[in-house]
């Protein structure tokens, strides 16, 4: 009885990972199938590489590398902020702060991580867009930089959270073997946890950095 309850469970969950990919699937077949209208209307040369985006024009104008080159540029800055932020947060988490503060800033890390996208944009758009308009007294406070800080704003907590979770797992005899090396504490982290959990905390960096782009 044990085995076939054990059978049921995998089969289960074979065929929920094969839904997934499916449904994703079909999601891509649809975007494609919606999507490739577009080169009715303009060739993949000028939708790439136009630089003027008035769909309701006569002839519309479908140009996107204004489009990718402003996610290109946010996405960096955001880079630039978060990802240096981010994994001093979760080295200072995971190996400096005492018990009651990590309890603390990991438990507030995990609410922020779960605040929506478009609150956080709504937040932006009411404090720090005013905010940089009046700093550097332009026109409009809607610029690359207030875009950047809110991204980063926005990747700081799934890497902070994921990265801790890395440096957390890495096995507690590097760090005693480390000090009993005659290693600092400082030196154990960084030429010791930070090289064992790298591909942990690149996942984190990959994570964040993929919510800033989506």
């Amino acid at each position: 009885m044990r085995k076939f309850k054990e059978f049921i469970i995998e089969k289960l969950i074979l065929i929920c990972g094969i839904a997934s990919i499916f449904f994703v699937a079909l999601i891509f077949l649809f975007l494609l199938k919606e999507g490739l209208a577009v080169f009715n209307i303009v060739s993949p040369f000028q939708f790439l590489f136009g630089k003027s985006w008035y769909p309701i024009s006569e002839p519309p104008q479908l140009g996107i590398l204004p489009l990718i080159l402003g996610s290109f540029l946010v996405t960096l800055g955001a880079a630039i902020i978060s990802i240096p932020i981010g994994v001093g947060c979760a080295i200072y988490i995971a190996e400096v702060a005492p018990l009651k503060i990590k309890e603390v800033l990991k438990a507030g890390i995990e609410l922020l991580a779960a605040i929506p996208s478009v609150v956080l944009g709504f937040i932006g758009m009411v404090t720090l867009v005013p905010l940089v308009k009046n700093i550097f007294h332009l026109p409009t406070g809607l610029t690359a930089l207030s875009g950047s800080i809110m991204l980063a704003f926005m990747a700081m907590p799934t890497i902070v959270s994921i990265a801790e979770d890395a440096l957390y797992s890495v096995p507690k005899n590097y760090k005693e073997g480390s000090f009993a090396l005659g290693a600092t504490h400082w030196q154990t982290i960084y030429r010791v946890m930070l090289p064992a959990a790298s591909s942990g905390i690149l996942a984190a960096v990959m994570l964040g950095i993929g919510r800033v782009i989506g």
